[in-house]
C-alpha cells in the first residue's frame, strides 16, 4: 500500500470507512480504525503521531464550549412543554385557514430550531403533538408528515445551528458571521415551504381543512394566546443579539442561554430533577458522540491531506478545465449524495477540510460556501433511504401512516430544498447581506 499513488490509497480509506459501518461500526470507530491502519502503512508507527495532534488540536478550541451549552439549552425547553403552547397558539391563529395548521406547524418548527439548534428536537416534538392534532382534523397524512420534516430540518440553518458552530470550529469561520449569514435563507426557505402548502391546501381544501366552527376564536383570545411566544422570544433574540452583536463570544451567550432556558423552566413550573438528570445525561451523551466524531475525522481529514488529496483535486479541476460554478456544483451534489448514506457531521469533517481551501482559491466567499453546504444537510435528512428526519417520524407516527408514505410525502420538499438552493446560488447577496451589514 505504501507504494500506491495518493489517489488509490485516498479511495481505499473511504471504502474500508464505509465498509466498516455497512458492518455496524459506530461512526467513530470507522473513522478511526481505516485512518490508523492508513496511517501506520503509509508512514509507519510514526503516522499514529498524527492522532496525538488530532485530539489535541480538536479539544484545544474555547468554541467548543457553545456545543453543550446548545445542546443543554434546547433540551431544557424542549422538556418544559414550550412546544405545546405554541402549538396551541398557532392553532388559535391559524386554524380557520385552509391549511393553516401546516403553515402554522412550519413557524413552530422554526422557532423551535432557533431555541433547540438540532433538527431532531421539532420533528419529534411536533411528531407527537401536531401530527395527531392535523390527522384527527382531516388533513392528508402525507402533506402533514412531510411538512414536520422538512420544517424540523430548518434547525440546520437557522440560528444557533450546532452544525455551523461545529463548521466554524473545522473551517474557522466567525460563528456570529455564520449565524447572520444562515439567518435570511431560513426564513426564506420557511416561506418556500409556507407558500407550497398554502397553494397546495387552495387548489385542493381537503388536503388540508379549515378548522370548525366550534373550534374558531375571537380576536382576544387569539391575543392572549401570543403570550406564549413571549419568553421564547426574548431568551433566542438575547441570544441571538449577544453573538451577532459582538456582545459576547458564542460561548458565553450559549451560557446565557442555558441559564435563560432554566429560569423559563422554572417559571413554568417544570424545573425538577427529572428533567435535569435527564438534560445532563443526554447532553453528556450527544456531546461526548460529536467529540469522539470530530477527533476521529480529524484525524481521518488529516491523513488523506497528507496523501495529497488537495492536489489531486486541484489536478482533476485543471485535467477537465471545469468553471468555477461546475466545481461548486459537484461539490453539492457529492453532498447529496453522501447525505444518503452518512451522517451530517460525518460528512462535514470529511469534506470541509478538503473543499474550503478549493472554495477560497476559486475565488468565492467561504461563508456564502457554509450556507449552502447547511442547506444540502437539510436535503440529506430527508433523501431516502437513510435521512435521519425520515426515521424521527417513523419512530412517532402512528401505524397508518407507512415509511412508503413518509419516504414519498419528503420528495416535495426535497424539490423546494433544491429550489432553495439554486436561489442562493444564484444570488449569493441572500445569505451574504445581512452579515456584510453587520460585520
Amino acid at each position: 500500500m505504501a507504494n500506491l499513488d495518493p489517489l488509490t490509497t485516498t479511495a481505499i480509506m473511504f471504502i474500508s470507512m464505509i465498509i466498516l459501518m455497512a458492518m455496524g461500526a459506530p461512526l467513530a470507530w470507522a473513522l478511526m480504525i481505516s485512518g490508523m491502519g492508513s496511517a501506520y502503512v503509509m508512514f509507519g508507527p510514526g503516522g499514529l503521531d498524527f492522532l496525538l495532534s488530532s485530539a489535541y488540536s480538536t479539544m484545544d478550541n474555547f468554541l467548543l464550549v457553545a456545543l453543550p451549552l446548545f445542546i443543554f439549552m434546547g433540551l431544557v425547553l424542549e422538556r418544559s412543554g414550550i412546544t405545546d403552547n405554541l402549538f396551541e397558539m398557532i392553532h388559535k391563529l391559524m386554524g380557520r385557514l385552509p391549511g393553516g395548521l401546516g403553515v402554522g406547524t412550519i413557524l413552530v418548527c422554526a422557532l423551535i430550531a432557533a431555541m433547540a439548534g438540532v433538527s431532531g428536537a421539532a420533528t419529534v416534538s411536533l411528531g407527537i403533538i401536531a401530527l395527531p392534532a392535523m390527522l384527527k382534523r382531516g388533513y392528508d397524512k402525507r402533506l402533514v408528515t412531510g411538512t414536520i420534516m422538512a420544517g424540523g430540518a430548518l434547525g440546520f440553518l437557522i440560528p444557533p445551528s450546532v452544525l455551523m458552530i461545529v463548521y466554524a470550529f473545522l473551517a474557522r469561520e466567525s460563528v456570529g458571521k455564520l449565524f447572520a449569514a444562515g439567518l435570511v435563507p431560513g426564513l426564506m426557505l420557511a416561506g418556500i415551504y409556507m407558500a407550497y402548502v398554502l397553494i397546495r391546501c387552495r387548489i385542493n381544501p381537503a388536503l388540508g381543512p379549515a378548522a370548525p366552527e366550534e373550534e374558531r376564536f375571537t380576536a382576544k383570545e387569539k391575543l392572549i394566546s401570543l403570550r406564549h411566544v413571549i419568553a421564547p422570544g426574548i431568551l433566542v433574540t438575547t441570544v441571538l443579539g449577544c453573538i451577532i452583536g459582538g456582545i459576547t463570544s458564542p460561548s458565553e451567550a450559549s451560557a446565557v442561554g442555558a441559564a435563560g432556558a432554566m429560569l423559563i423552566a422554572a417559571i413554568r413550573g417544570r424545573l425538577n430533577w427529572d428533567l435535569l438528570r435527564y438534560v445532563m445525561l443526554s447532553t453528556t451523551k450527544i456531546t461526548g458522540m460529536l467529540l469522539w466524531i470530530a477527533i476521529a475525522a480529524v484525524f481521518f481529514s488529516k491523513i488523506y491531506m497528507g496523501l495529497g488529496a488537495g492536489m489531486i483535486i486541484g489536478d482533476l479541476i485543471n485535467d477537465f478545465s471545469l468553471s468555477p460554478y461546475t466545481v461548486i456544483i459537484v461539490m453539492l451534489a457529492s453532498f447529496f449524495l453522501l447525505g444518503m448514506f452518512l451522517d451530517d457531521f460525518a460528512i462535514l469533517f470529511i469534506t470541509i477540510p478538503l473543499y474550503v481551501p478549493i472554495v477560497r482559491d476559486l475565488g468565492f466567499d467561504t461563508t456564502w460556501f457554509a450556507v449552502l453546504f447547511i442547506l444540502s444537510m437539510q436535503s440529506a435528512y430527508l433523501t431516502p433511504p437513510f435521512g435521519y428526519n425520515l426515521f424521527y417520524m417513523r419512530s412517532v407516527a402512528p401505524k397508518s401512516i407507512t415509511i412508503v408514505d413518509i419516504y414519498y410525502s419528503a420528495l416535495p420538499y426535497v424539490a423546494l430544498q433544491v429550489l432553495g438552493l439554486a436561489i442562493i446560488v444564484a444570488f449569493p447577496s441572500i445569505a451574504l447581506w445581512l452579515p456584510g451589514l453587520l460585520f
